[in-house]
């Protein structure tokens, strides 16, 4: 009889910054790629941010693959369907390392920023460690079913949570449903912002630089 038992181990894994972090930083960006990206690769969205006001850090999903049959090109993925609970654990405990190991004072501003697959890994980590941003992004990318209102209600009245998708995106039933998700909850009380641009599924940096002013 087969049988799938657990086993604890350390394990290490990488994220990348981008700027220089010092007492001129006005925004810390935590940010989350979508399903496919690296994070070295994802945070270059962001390097059209002014480099003195604007520090960001990028986790890197663990699980890597190869995304063409030449085996050239690599990509992550946060989640499956397979283990969930537990690898969002895994995942969840990974990020506090590197919000530990990154922010060893406050700073005036933290953005909070998921994109596609990441918006799923940035809700459930600031819900599950209550982590005080200033700014929640949700970018092109669906709420996980499991979060409450009550979840968010620990939230300063002066934080602010944007959902922003693309009129082109080609997930656009995906992100309707969650625009109308969030409208008819109040996962996230009169603190919540729609906003829909001219494009498809991928970074707005126009927006980028709109919330980094």
């Amino acid at each position: 009889m087969s049988l799938e038992k657990e086993a604890s181990y350390l394990a290490t894994n990488t994220y990348s910054t981008l700027n220089t972090l010092t007492e001129e930083t006005k925004n810390i960006w935590v940010v989350f790629h979508g399903m496919g990206y690296l994070s070295k690769y994802f945070i270059k969205y962001f390097s059209e941010l002014d480099a003195d006001e604007n520090y960001i850090i990028a986790p890197q999903a663990p699980s890597k693959y190869y995304q063409d049959k030449d085996f050239r090109h690599v990509g992550a993925s946060w989640l499956t369907r397979e283990n969930t609970v537990t690898e969002t654990q895994n995942i969840l405990n990974y990020v506090d390392a590197v919000y530990k190991k990154e922010l060893v004072k406050n700073y005036p501003n933290l953005i909070v920023l998921g994109y596609s697959q990441g918006v799923s890994i940035a809700t459930r980590w600031v819900a599950s460690r209550k982590i005080q941003c200033d700014k929640l992004i949700l970018h092109s990318g669906g709420i996980p079913n499991e979060l409450k209102t009550q979840d968010f209600e620990f939230l300063k009245p002066s934080a602010q949570v944007i959902y922003i998708y693309g009129n082109k995106d080609q997930y656009i039933t995906e992100a309707r449903e969650t625009e109308e998700k969030l409208k008819g909850s109040r996962l996230f009380q009169s603190r919540l912002k729609i906003e829909v641009f001219e494009g498809i599924h991928e970074v707005n940096r126009e927006f980028l630089l709109k919330i980094s002013k």
